[in-house]
């Protein structure tokens, strides 16, 4: 007989796919809530302002509506936990509905519950609300911060042969999953507990932080996120408008339910980026990195989410990238503005560092007159030196990293789209190459996972961590059915559920393979060996698995492009990209995480921007205002894969969710930069729109080249 193939490493296709193609799959807006409540909210039209008038009484009249409440009634709710990873200078407030004031456009300030939503919605209606929004709102502050630094920095600028500098606005972007946010809660009469369906990435944490801010038992409480429809750091938090829709259920003894607009999600979700950058890169006449000054500043609105303070904290700690800089001194900072919320989103700060750094390098290549891509060789740390403690308080695991740019040399046939380059401009077309290296820091901490193998041969897999629609299920089915040698049809996981699931941290920042997979890795093995030793089905082991740091994926990209001087128009050419993610599960989610992450790095380089006007109003509040990438906008990519196991993860994987959306901005943006380099266009920020293209050839063409 044939042996049974080993399923790591093989694509697999999303076993949950058919069914979700289908629409055969129940998410939150679907699940049945007899005799439920629907709720809406009345939002602030302002971004500052103190409440002169709210009244609800008429909203009671409206046929259907059963009751209609204001801050008064929550004000007494707890707070949410904020993850410190930054030291916090000022605590923030965390209205469910608003306190005498208003503090960003979109804020709820009233909730109505009715037994429709259109009836809900008329009951938001009637409600009167006066905002006086004559006094100044508060100026940003900084809530929260952080410094690193090692070395003489002043002195070694002072000494440099040559010094760049660059600073960059990202544009804040809205994470857009296709389904928005929503919460269903089916309130249980006889027990008094509630089962929450939740579109969520962390399903015990809503379960946590719900107990918490409710000071109820978590007992109470049961969560399930079975099916999530996109999330993307968006829904890796619990909103005020979840936690109203929960202590109403409590509150009327009635089911409840809330589903988000798409205009709800744009402005009152979590935007992410955004992020203002300065940097200075000292090097030797030689081409040799020497020092990194850098201070970034991340927005955040006037409530924290769970992960609030992660994109300030990456944005600079992921500094200096994969490059050895001997010196540096970074800081960074989160503002809060009376703006909608900021928090994580695909990449939370990881494109922001890298996008610095690179946009440094490729200005030191361009003093130094060397080829960007073999200034980069140059200067990255070689594999002889990992892992490797850097001065922001990480350990970079394992990798080559210079061995990844031959790579993109030779998969994106470099020398030749330079030499293709040099004919167009030789034309009088405004032509670009641009490469660009990144790392991706992976999550840290720990998962669970319980395995029980059955007489019927049969395997149940309960993993802690969770699915947002990206697979999940898969590729923990394949590392169960090679660790016990079995078919993977036998292979039933579970995930996403609070009562049949053990606690766990959830989808976040990369960290369902590499630790997620690591605790169902060492739960089949503890399994498998009490089988060998002999002990009877059934058999059920746990582990609760903590990694020994995070893992750190890398790569470079390659883009070529051109410029329509007439329009500004960018036409995206060749694009190439290595990634290693360390031991490769399912090629085919990989590769499917790449391309998502690369379409939403497109977005990022040329299209999207939350846009808010000087009173705090939101100006791209539509998909007709905000601009999406659509199929048409985003061009085939030729995707290389090596794989250097991770020494601080039992399975040695890394982290591949963010890697396009890292990469792909940086790449564009140097292409873009090295297109308009004839005219002497040293800098601009994204998104690269053809008006803002268009505006900054004919100002430079009025002038002479630098």
């Amino acid at each position: 007989m044939p042996s049974r193939p080993t399923y790591i490493g093989r694509p697999q296709q999303d076993r949950r796919a058919d069914s979700a193609l289908k629409g055969k799959r129940t998410y939150v807006a679907d699940v049945a809530l007899p005799d439920g409540l629907d709720i809406a909210f009345v939002r602030s039209p302002v971004a500052f302002g103190s409440i002169t008038e709210l009244d609800i009484s008429e909203a009671l009249g409206i046929d259907g509506v059963v009751a209609a409440h204001t801050g008064a009634d929550v004000a007494a709710l707890g707070k949410l936990s904020v993850n410190p990873v930054i030291e916090i200078l000022a605590s923030m407030p965390y209205p469910i509905l608003a306190q005498g004031e208003v503090q960003a456009v979109g804020q709820p300030v009233a909730a109505v519950l009715a037994s429709g939503a259109s009836q809900a919605l008329d009951g938001c209606e009637s409600i009167v609300l006066d905002i006086d929004d004559s006094g100044q709102p508060p100026v940003p502050k900084t809530v929260a911060k952080q410094v690193w630094s090692t070395g003489d920095a002043t002195g070694v600028f002072a000494d440099a042969d040559i010094i760049v500098e660059c600073q960059l606005q990202h544009p804040r972007l809205a994470p857009s999953p296709m389904e928005p946010r929503g919460i269903a809660v089916r309130y249980e009469p006889e027990t008094g507990c509630v089962t929450i369906w939740h579109s969520t990435q962390t399903p015990h944490r809503t379960r946590t932080e719900l107990a918490s801010i409710l000071s109820i038992s978590p007992e109470r409480i049961r969560v399930i996120a079975d099916c999530v429809g996109g999330a993307f750091g968006m829904k890796a938090s619990l909103y005020p408008e979840e936690v109203f829709t929960v202590w109403a259920a409590f509150e009327h003894k009635r089911s409840t339910r809330w589903i988000a607009s798409r205009s709800e999600d744009f402005l009152s979700a979590t935007h992410g980026r955004g992020v203002a950058s300065f940097g200075r890169l000292a090097l030797s006449k030689d081409g040799d990195f020497l020092a990194l000054e850098a201070n970034t500043q991340a927005p955040v609105g006037r409530w924290l989410p769970n992960s609030g303070l992660i994109t300030a904290w990456n944005a600079a700690r992921v500094l200096p990238s994969g490059y050895l800089v001997p010196t540096v001194e970074i800081e960074t900072q989160a503002i809060a503005q009376n703006l909608g919320p900021t928090g994580i989103y695909r990449g939370a700060g990881r494109p922001e560092a890298n996008c610095l750094m690179e946009r440094l390098v490729d200005k030191a290549a361009r003093a130094l007159e060397v080829d960007p891509l073999e200034l980069r060789q140059r200067n990255l740390i070689p594999t002889s030196a990992l892992p490797m403690a850097t001065a922001t308080g990480n350990l970079l695991d394992s990798g080559d990293y210079a061995h990844a740019l031959e790579l993109l040399r030779e998969h994106g046939d470099y020398d030749a789209a330079l030499r293709t380059r040099e004919a167009r401009r030789a034309d009088g077309v405004l032509a670009g190459v641009g490469v660009a290296f990144y790392l991706e820091p992976s999550g840290n901490g720990w998962e669970t996972a319980d395995v029980t193998m059955h007489v019927d041969g049969k395997v149940e897999v309960a993993s802690g961590s969770s699915s947002q629609g990206h697979g999940r299920e898969t590729a923990l089915a394949q590392i169960a059915a090679d660790v016990l040698g079995m078919e993977l049809a036998n292979i039933d996981v579970r995930c996403g559920d609070t009562a049949t699931c053990p606690a766990g941290i959830g989808a976040l920042a990369s960290r369902s393979t590499a630790i997620g997979g690591s605790a169902v890795m060492r739960a089949c093995e503890e399994a498998r060996m009490r089988q060998d030793a002999g002990e009877a089905l059934p058999i059920t082991a746990s582990c609760r698995y903590e990694n020994d740091g995070q893992a750190w994926g890398y790569g470079c990209y390659m883009i070529t492009l051109e410029i329509d001087r007439d329009t500004g128009v960018i036409t995206l050419g060749r694009s190439t990209c290595v990634d290693d993610a360390g031991r490769i599960i399912n090629p085919a989610q990989v590769h499917g995480q790449i391309r998502g992450g690369f379409a939403q790095g497109v977005g990022e380089a040329l299209m999207e921007q939350v846009v808010y006007d000087e009173d705090g109003q939101l100006l791209t509040g539509s998909f007709m205002d905000y601009t999406m990438p659509r199929a048409a906008d985003i061009p085939a990519l030729g995707i290389h894969t090596t794989e250097t196991p991770s020494p601080l993860n039992a399975l040695g994987a890394k982290g591949v969710g963010e890697a396009g959306t890292i990469g792909a901005p940086p790449a564009i943006l140097n292409a873009v930069l090295d297109a308009l380099s004839p005219l002497g266009i040293e800098d601009m920020d994204m998104p690269l729109t053809p008006s803002k293209l268009w505006h900054a050839i004919a100002a430079a063409e009025q002038e002479p080249p630098r």
